[in-house]
């Protein structure tokens, strides 16, 4: 895979979701084949952030639809269940919609997406597989992780799970999680790397490189005083935002990718802001970003913030991680359709 393609994969670029039947306490997006109320092959799971654990889980449920010649559908909850259950929920690794995007773009045939209320999560296991999964999805097979939880509080698991699927016709198979490095794959290991600036070790967990979406807002205006276009990027609190630093990165408008410099976090060396924010210097831009939707990937971590005594000594810094960016990303943008170096100059 080459760099483009890899930027393209990691913002889920071209990867589209047509128009849902709407079920009332559901939604079923219809992919790739006529699925709705087919029998299938499903797998169950949140998938946030659908790392390589959630998609090692996918490729094993889609060889058993291959061989049942039957379509695979996943079924997921919006939103995630511990943004509804709990306080101080985890920060996400993909956005509602991105979570389906993904999935989408994986290649599923169906998706079929509950929406999570506490009225929802008061069902019990049974009610939930009788009243709301079989007759959506009438599945032969399906597929979860092992530390999977069914019914009221994710109480009961796979045992009842295979239980109903006695009853109601079919296999359950209970995966144990995917490990790299003698540990398993979680959306919780991932959002500790990036807690701690690891963008790099949590991109080979995730697949791809680790993205975040925000605004460009009207700044303070020095990043250009340096010579250098800055965007400033304000972004959602509810998105895992990796550990305050300077990163290499790709930043994305559209089917367009630049090379950039971002300082994430609040800028030591001037007055604080509200809310979290990143500034990228962007290479080969000229233009206006303002009011725009961007997405910002993760490449490298290049320094940690700190302060500095001079403004030269900061534009010092700045060039060095330009330069880094420069010879490593590029200089000039990236076209995603074409998967060709653009010259906006």
């Amino acid at each position: 895979m080459n760099k483009v393609e890899r930027i393209a994969q990691s913002v889920l670029f071209g990867s589209q979701l047509p128009t849902p039947l709407e079920l009332g306490d559901a939604d079923f997006y219809t992919l790739h084949s006529d699925c709705f109320k087919q029998p299938c092959v499903c797998v169950l799971g949140v998938f946030d952030g659908l790392h390589e654990g959630h998609q090692g889980l996918l490729a094993i449920a889609k060889k058993d639809a291959e061989v049942r010649k039957v379509p695979l559908v996943t079924v997921t909850f919006l939103p995630d269940p511990v943004e509804v259950l709990f306080d101080g929920s985890p920060q996400r690794l993909l956005s509602g919609k991105d979570r389906l995007r993904a999935l989408a773009a994986w290649g599923v045939d169906g998706i079929l997406v509950h929406h999570f209320t506490r009225e929802f999560a008061a069902l019990s296991g049974t009610q939930y597989v009788e009243s709301k999964l079989l007759p959506c999805v009438p599945a032969v097979s399906v597929h979860v992780g092992s530390d999977f939880g069914l019914g009221a509080q994710g109480a009961e698991g796979s045992a009842l799970l295979s239980s109903l699927g006695r009853q109601h016709g079919f296999e359950v198979h209970a995966h144990e999680l995917f490990c790299s490095g003698g540990e398993k794959i979680s959306a919780t290991r991932i959002r500790n790397l990036l807690g701690q600036g690891r963008v790099e070790d949590a991109a080979s967990l995730l697949g791809r490189w680790h993205f975040v979406s925000g605004v460009v807002k009207h700044g303070r205006g020095q990043g250009t005083g340096f010579g250098f276009p800055t965007a400033n990027v304000a972004l959602d609190v509810r998105d895992c935002i990796p550990q305050d630093g300077v990163y290499a990165c790709y930043v994305v408008h559209g089917s367009t990718a630049w090379p950039a410099a971002v300082n994430v976090g609040k800028a030591p060396s001037f007055e604080s802001q509200t809310g979290p924010l990143l500034e990228a210097n962007l290479l080969g831009f000229s233009g206006n970003l303002y009011d725009s939707q961007v997405q910002t990937v993760f490449v490298k971590r290049l320094r940690e913030s700190k302060k500095f005594d001079s403004l030269q000594d900061l534009k010092q810094a700045v060039r060095g991680n330009i330069d880094w960016v420069a010879q490593n990303l590029g200089t000039t943008s990236y076209n995603l359709e074409s998967g060709e170096v653009e010259d906006d100059n």
